[in-house]
């Protein structure tokens, strides 16, 4: 890709985040690197990355609706969720289509408005749908040929917060947000 259209594609990625009223995630291989641990007595262990939470905080604080639609049920999930403040949290969802259509209803946010992240071909009915799309670098290829922003840093190591900063500065608000932790 030259690096005109390279310049091109990401003034599109720009304002398509500056519409962003509100960014839904997938969790397993987004806001983790995929891998799933476990235990002994067969619980599933999960681990996410500091960086994101901070960054789907100034999100919020910004004004700007999170979510989560994720295939897998999961009680961390919940528990990060709680944590975090999502108060959108779908899971055990295989049609993350139809997840995706009634949480934009129910807020009453149009597609064009929405955001979605995530890594595999369960996410692209999700992401061929959203006015922003994002996955990471370890995503299917499938997945990250199709969407709008492709993040540098792997998924559960930092690149939601990536795409968190990338929307608030789409929108002119990082600066705000950073003016916060400054003072």
């Amino acid at each position: 890709m030259s690096s005109s259209s390279s310049q091109n594609n990401n003034i599109a990625a720009l304002k398509k985040a500056a519409a962003v009223r509100l960014m839904i995630f997938d969790v397993d291989g987004v806001l983790t690197e995929g891998t799933l641990q476990f235990g002994a007595e067969g619980e599933v262990c999960k681990t996410f990355n500091v960086l994101d939470g901070q960054g789907i905080r100034l999100l919020q604080a910004a004004g700007i609706q999170t979510a989560i639609i994720s295939a897998r049920q999961s009680p961390i999930v919940a528990k990060r969720a709680a944590d975090l403040e999502i108060t959108h949290v779908m899971q055990g969802i295989h049609d993350k289509k139809i997840a995706f259509l009634e949480l934009s209803a129910v807020l009453n946010i149009a597609a064009a408005n929405c955001g979605y992240i995530g890594d595999d071909i369960i996410d692209l009915p999700v992401l061929a749908r959203v006015g922003f799309s994002a996955s990471v670098p370890n995503g299917h290829s499938e997945v990250k040929s199709r969407v709008d922003y492709l993040t540098q840093a792997f998924g559960g190591q930092g690149a939601v917060r990536e795409l968190c900063d990338f929307i608030l500065q789409a929108q002119g608000k990082y600066d705000d947000m950073l003016a916060r932790f400054l003072a």
